[in-house]
């Protein structure tokens, strides 16, 4: 995204009647460049070292390096403006007004002219393809919403960091935000018992089961008892390891062990590691023939592999691995259901579609079920806020549900 040194930028209308090049590609003339641009703060104002645009947009990118999925959504939306902005309109970034938005909108809902927008055929070309185009078709309406809230967002921080004097975003008619949405995957207390069942019967938990398939059981019971206990997410569990867990007393002096997890935003935070879970640590890590208790920094993954155990190099789970893994848990589970009869085919079939982070919504559910402080559900899930906590709040809806059921009625007289 720099701009390293270069040839001598082309002209202005030369430009103009060039194709879409990748942001990392683009080489701009000083008038398109937006040093500046009509948009510009004073110089005194500014607090980034960004002298243009696409050092400026640069600096606002480098905010997401930790999020690889965050950064190339961001950069996409970004990179789409910035060269229908000098390409189609000949203006630089910093000098867009709140009208050249407004049309900017319109025509992410159908790019034109489409040779020069919109990729041709369906194969998804290489950034350093001549024939790459930033646009794959039309927007949908909720991609082209998306695509303005992050260039608002990408807006109001570079006003923010004082290298644009306004955000030409913030006189969009505001929309109501939408209510958090309820949280329905997750397993129901009935079902996660029969998950729970399910891995106790397991080949491995029998006497004369081989050593993978003992290994295997013990793995899918760990898996499911930090996923649970810990409300980790898939990523979490695959990226932390056994030095993880620590233990100190508290004020009263009571020793209290957890577990240190960095999550999403690259944001550290402690989940308490109970006495349940402790217990099935030490558990899981007999079963693999290793000390009861893991040692302070100790950088064995905190799911350790089946096979390939004799090289003694603990690789790290992968995700992929983790979703066939609980994919065939709940394949099982979902039999189990569908043993109780016909009638049971649907849920089985729900519970079959089961993933990782049905888990994490799983133990925040129960959690609030069982009437712990959403504030403690907030922070041990790592929440930014508790309104995205409520959304576990099963059991306040049930029990509306139940009252209105029982005391608001019609009582038509006639039942045919």
């Amino acid at each position: 995204m720099e701009s390293p040194a270069h040839p001598p930028s082309p002209p202005a209308s030369g430009l103009l009647a060039a194709l879409p090049t990748p942001l990392e590609q683009l080489r701009l003339p000083s008038a398109l460049s937006g040093a500046a641009g009509s948009n510009r703060a004073p110089a005194t104002a500014t607090r980034i070292a960004a002298a243009d645009d696409l050092a400026a947009v640069t600096a606002w990118l480098a905010r997401y390096a930790d999020s690889a999925a965050t950064l190339q959504t961001y950069r996409r939306e970004v990179e789409r403006l910035i060269l229908w902005a000098v390409l189609q309109l000949g203006k630089p970034l910093s000098s867009l007004t709140h009208e050249d938005l407004l049309v900017y909108e319109r025509f992410l809902a159908d790019p034109q002219p489409a040779a020069r927008w919109v990729l041709a055929g369906s194969k998804k070309l290489a950034r350093s393809h001549p024939d790459w185009r930033p646009f794959a078709g039309p927007l949908s309406p909720g991609s082209v919403r998306q695509a303005m809230v992050i260039l608002n967002a990408g807006f109001a921080w570079l006003t923010e960091a004082g290298y644009l004097a306004g955000n030409p975003l913030a006189l969009a008619r505001r929309r109501r935000a939408p209510a958090q949405p309820r949280i329905t995957r997750y397993l129901s207390h009935d079902w996660w018992a029969t998950v729970k069942d399910t891995v106790e019967a397991m080949p491995g938990t029998i006497e004369s089961a081989t050593e993978r398939e003992r290994l295997h059981a013990a793995r899918c019971r760990w898996i499911l008892t930090v996923l649970y206990l810990g409300g980790l997410r898939a990523s979490e569990l695959t990226a932390t390891t056994m030095g993880a867990f620590f233990c100190r007393r508290d004020a009263q002096g009571i020793e209290r062990w957890w577990l240190e997890v960095t999550g999403k935003g690259n944001q550290t935070r402690l989940v308490p590691a109970t006495d349940e879970l402790i217990a099935e640590l030490a558990r899981y890590r007999r079963a693999n023939g290793l000390p009861a208790t893991p040692q302070p920094g100790e950088m064995r993954p905190l799911v350790l592999p089946v096979i390939g155990r004799e090289t003694g190099r603990d690789k790290a789970l992968s995700r992929g691995a983790l979703h066939l893994i609980l994919k065939e848990v709940f394949g099982l589970a979902a039999a189990r259901l569908r043993a109780r009869g016909p009638e049971w085919e649907a849920q089985a079939a729900v519970l079959a579609s089961a993933s990782a982070h049905w888990l994490r919504h799983t133990a925040g559910s129960h959690m609030t079920d069982q009437q712990v402080d959403l504030r403690f559900v907030r922070d041990n899930f790592g929440h930014a806020s508790i309104a995205t906590t409520s959304a576990y709040l099963h059991s306040e809806e049930d029990a509306r549900h139940a009252a209105t059921q029982e005391r608001h009625r019609i009582g038509w007289t006639s039942k045919t």
